[in-house]
């Protein structure tokens, strides 16, 4: 029976996207939530799952086309499928969200062939045969979940948000890696993936004078390369066929790796053949080749070969304004353009807070994650915006109302390959350093790596952005529309300053110095408003003990 599949809507609202590239190939067996296809929309990187399983009959695109949704894309042959109930499976399996919302009367007996979990989608979608769609959950983890025979229902998820991670599934079945891979699977424990996401994003707010750690502001490299070093050989294998074991081929999947671009350690019948250390050996180098990147666009190098790069003779070169770029591009013009922006700047005396975190960071590497200031700001943050909550609040322009917020989601902004994205780390507020520093490293590695879901980008109230990562100071950032306050971080420098002691004496001193841009809507708030809260966060920093009353 051949079934038509339809590009869904992964749960963005989005009208189209734009088709990056084809996971399977005409005539490939699939099974069902196997991806099929990598989908970029407008702030994320998706995979799109299979419906069924059977075998790819056509596939109707090329990859850089734009697909509209709700066009069939792909077809599959499937066997032993009635007639009769094949346009209401269809129905079921092209729907995250808005098809299932539109097609509920139609296909409310019939069980969704899709996973709508799996690509971002709604929860809402009904279903009484499929409960663990309401399961915040990625696809590889659900395939994972199935394989193993556990049911997410009965998992407490680790994730931000209470998502379920391939650790938390592995732990589940007695199956829990360790090190690098455990990081890899976004264990809130793994310390190889905290550091690296620690080096790239907040290192750059070390005391780069002080030695109290790696200046990335200058030199993000450097913290990279403490990370085990990568094997040698991980570039593409180039073969036709290789044999693998179905153990071998799911973790390939999970990873997200060509198996026919992992170096073979073993011959079968002479043909290649990968073992499974091999696949987890290959994804960790690539991950952190890739990280190692990461850390280099911070700091504004080049990485790797890009198509930034001239053909001899040619003067110009175009290519298209979509995609990612263009929404980060659509958002700040609506933000210039819609909130008057004022900007106010100061610097603090962090000396303590850089105490407070070398005592700290032994404690927290004993649980595998790193230590790093952001949590602090974040902190500072949170018990400012308290006593502020006009910095929390936001303005509804349709119904001319102002909308007051009595909870506290911070966005993080973070450099990708492909734009600025901004994490969301919900309910700070409720949370200790550790745990902020946790959820927050998981966030910037999938943001980075382009696996994060869209609903881990939305819902902040106020946003921090790190600007001392490429050894900047000052900034004036703009707003992430509609929030009414956005914080810039400078880079930790030495610098004199006069000190009081307690009798009254002053004497100038070296002290560790962090610099602070505040941006705020000036429709909802006063310049006076606006260096209040900051002289606040001021405050919770210059004494960071303040901080163990929040």
């Amino acid at each position: 029976m051949v079934r038509e599949f339809e590009l869904p809507d992964v749960g963005e609202g989005v009208a189209e996207g734009e088709l990056v590239s084809w996971l399977v190939e005409s005539g490939e067996t699939v099974s069902e939530d196997q991806p099929v296809a990598e989908v970029e929309t407008d702030k994320a990187l998706v995979e799109v799952p299979a419906p069924v399983n059977g075998t790819v009959r056509e596939l109707h695109f090329e990859e850089g086309d734009v697909i509209p949704v709700g066009d069939v894309f792909v077809t599959f042959d499937v066997d032993g499928e009635d007639e009769a109930t094949d346009a209401t499976a269809e129905e079921a399996a092209e729907t995250p969200d808005s098809a299932a919302e539109t097609d509920s009367d139609s296909d409310s007996g019939t069980e969704p062939a899709g996973d709508p979990g799996a690509t971002g989608a709604g929860e809402d979608t009904e279903s009484a045969e499929t409960p663990d769609d309401r399961i915040f959950a990625p696809p590889r983890v659900r395939r994972m979940a199935r394989d193993e025979g556990i049911d997410l229902s009965q998992i407490r998820g680790s994730g931000p948000g209470g998502r379920v991670t391939a650790a938390d599934v592995q732990a589940a079945a007695g199956t829990a890696p360790s090190g690098t891979a455990q990081a890899a699977a976004g264990a809130d424990e793994g310390a190889a993936a905290e550091t690296t996401a620690d080096a790239t994003e907040e290192g750059s707010a070390a005391d780069s004078s002080s030695g109290t750690e790696t200046a990335t502001g200058s030199s993000p490299q450097t913290a990279t390369a403490t990370q085990t070093q990568p094997p040698a050989q991980v570039d593409a294998a180039d073969r036709d066929r290789t044999l693998a074991a179905p153990a071998t081929r799911r973790i390939a999947r999970e990873e997200g790796v060509d198996l026919d671009a992992v170096p073979a350690t073993e011959e079968r019948d002479g043909e290649a053949f990968v073992t499974p250390e091999a696949v987890q050996e290959y994804a960790d180098a690539q991950r952190q080749a890739q990280e190692a990147d990461a850390a280099a666009l911070e700091a504004g190098e080049a990485v790797g070969e890009t198509a930034d790069e001239f053909a001899e003779g040619q003067r110009e070169r175009r290519e298209p304004f979509r995609g990612v770029r263009k929404t980060i591009a659509d958002a700040m013009v609506e933000s210039k353009f819609s909130a008057p922006h004022v900007t106010h700047h100061d610097e603090v005396d962090v000396t303590e807070l850089v105490e407070a975190r070398e005592r700290l960071k032994s404690r927290a590497e004993d649980q595998g994650i790193r230590l790093t200031y952001m949590p602090f700001i974040m902190k500072a943050v949170v018990a400012a915006l308290k006593q502020h909550p006009e910095m929390n609040a936001v303005i509804d322009e349709a119904n001319e109302e102002i909308v007051h917020r009595n909870y506290y989601n911070i966005g993080v902004a973070t450099a990708t390959d492909v734009g600025l994205m901004v994490p969301v780390v919900d309910d700070a507020d409720g949370k200790g350093l550790l745990q902020l520093s946790s959820e927050m490293n998981e966030l910037i590695a999938r943001a980075r790596d382009r696996s994060i879901s869209p609903d881990e980008l939305r819902g902040s109230t106020f946003t921090i952005t790190n600007i001392g990562g490429i050894g900047g100071e000052y900034a004036t950032p703009i707003l992430n529309y509609p929030e009414s306050g956005i914080l810039a971080i400078g880079e930790i420098k030495r610098k004199p300053r006069v000190v009081t002691d307690e009798h009254g004496d002053e004497s100038i001193e070296p002290r560790s110095v962090l610099t602070l841009s505040v941006s705020f809507d000036h429709r909802l708030i006063d310049g006076a408003d606006g260096a209040r809260f900051t002289n606040t966060v001021m405050e919770y920093l210059e004494n960071p003990d303040l901080l163990l009353l929040e």
